[in-house]
């Protein structure tokens, strides 16, 4: 006889249930490490798995093992230094464990435990709790997805989906309707038969009268069948068109003369990070791209992020291109606009007023949910301050975050779109 064994890793996902499990206990650890490597990847490596460590005294687990039983004896030697309620100084030198350190003939300890998480649990654990704020169902028309919905109870159907409850509770109904008044009769037959039997043993004739009337009664409610094709219920379903939210994010990226390189590069890993979340977890999701300095110029994804075209500081140019857009290809009964806009914060004064007016009277009015993000370790400027005013009136809609240098990516991207209990 020949054996077949299969020393695949994870063969036919034999181990992906223990795995989840092993992920959700963990889960701690990884989304501390995957935060660690949010901060220090390069823009290209953004979206790839990671190694994990985990501390090996994290990992162990109880374990029950069968005792010796029994009674035991055991002599303890006493000692000749201590007394009880005596404090023990800590032994000099080193601890065991992991890292660099003398050589020892002693000691023991745990090494961490190490493994590979792939590019769709990295993302998993990246983007979790996370969503767009106020997010709507608009657009009800040209539904390309349905959903199979509870429609009632039909009389034909499938036999999978027979409702056993309706279907004993019609054939329960059906026999009392068919069957009632035989058995009303059957009781009072019945009756007459103990009081024919107890009061008038000697009357054959009646008593044998009766007997056959019961014995009739008893054949017709037994025709009665238990169940019949009548009484079978199906739960009847139905495809329901299942509206999808449409949603459009604005990408406004400054990329004037005062954004060094090292700002920039802020910039474009906050914005990847945006536009991954994006992808994601949403289908039906547009995203413009927005570059601008003294003008702004609506580019593709490419010239978004790799572009070197520079000049002035403009910031109102961005604001008014975008609404510009808004006005012609999104109609806001029909989408979920949002926006997301990163500067280094320097604008030409007298702008940064006029900022304010649009995204208060033409902007916001209109949007789901807008978030600024100043790129700076300086005091805040004039933009930032205009925007303040922005956030006062529109606060559920408007949110603003400073970002210091590229560890500060990732949790302040978690701050903004982090998912809002229901009210």
């Amino acid at each position: 006889m020949s054996y077949v064994i299969d020393r695949r890793l994870n063969g036919k996902n034999k181990s992906t249930v223990n795995r989840q499990r092993f992920l959700r206990r963990y889960r701690e650890h990884i989304k501390k490490a995957v935060e660690e490597a949010v901060s220090r990847r390069s823009i290209t490596d953004m979206e790839h798995g990671e190694q994990i460590s985990i501390p090996g005294r994290d990992t162990d687990e109880p374990v029950l093992h069968h005792g010796r039983g029994g009674k035991q004896t055991v002599v303890h030697p006493g000692n000749k230094e201590f007394v009880s309620g005596e404090q023990i100084a800590r032994p000099s030198g080193g601890g065991s464990g992991k890292g660099a350190g003398k050589a020892s003939n002693s000691g023991e300890g745990i090494d961490e435990f190490v493994f590979q998480i792939t590019q769709e649990e990295f993302l998993d654990f990246m983007f979790e709790d996370l969503e767009l704020p106020n997010l709507v169902k608009r657009h009800l028309t040209g539904s390309e997805t349905f959903k199979t919905v509870r429609a009632g109870i039909s009389n034909d159907g499938n036999p999978s989906r027979i409702n056993i409850v309706r279907t004993l509770r019609s054939a329960h109904a059906r026999r009392i309707a068919l069957s009632g008044s035989s058995r009303a009769k059957l009781r009072s037959c019945m009756a007459e038969l103990e009081r024919l039997l107890r009061e008038e043993p000697d009357n054959f004739d009646d008593i044998r009268l009766q007997e056959e009337q019961i014995s009739q009664l008893r054949a017709r409610i037994k025709r009665v069948p238990f169940l019949d094709t009548f009484d079978l219920k199906y739960n009847l379903l139905a495809k329901q068109p299942n509206p999808s939210s449409k949603a459009v994010m604005f990408c406004l990226m400054d990329v004037s003369g005062s954004m060094t390189q090292a700002t920039k590069d802020v910039a474009k890993r906050f914005f990847i990070l945006l536009y991954l979340f994006l992808k994601r977890n949403y289908d039906k999701i547009e995203v413009v791209f927005i570059r601008h300095h003294t003008s702004a110029k609506e580019v593709d994804e490419e010239e978004f992020f790799y572009s070197r075209e520079t000049g002035g500081t403009i910031v109102s140019s961005a604001l008014k291109l975008m609404q510009e857009i808004m006005a012609e290809r999104y109609a806001v009964n029909e989408w979920n606009i949002y926006a997301a806009q990163a500067s280094d914060g320097d604008n030409w004064n007298d702008d940064s007023p006029v900022c304010r007016d649009i995204l208060i009277k033409q902007i916001m009015p209109f949007m789901q949910y807008f978030t600024y993000v100043e790129i700076t370790p300086r005091e805040h400027q004039a933009l930032w301050l205009e925007y303040e005013q922005v956030g006062a009136a529109f606060a559920d809609s408007f949110a603003q975050q400073q970002l210091v240098s590229s560890a500060d990516i990732y949790p302040v991207f978690r701050e903004l779109f982090q998912r809002r209990l229901a009210t």
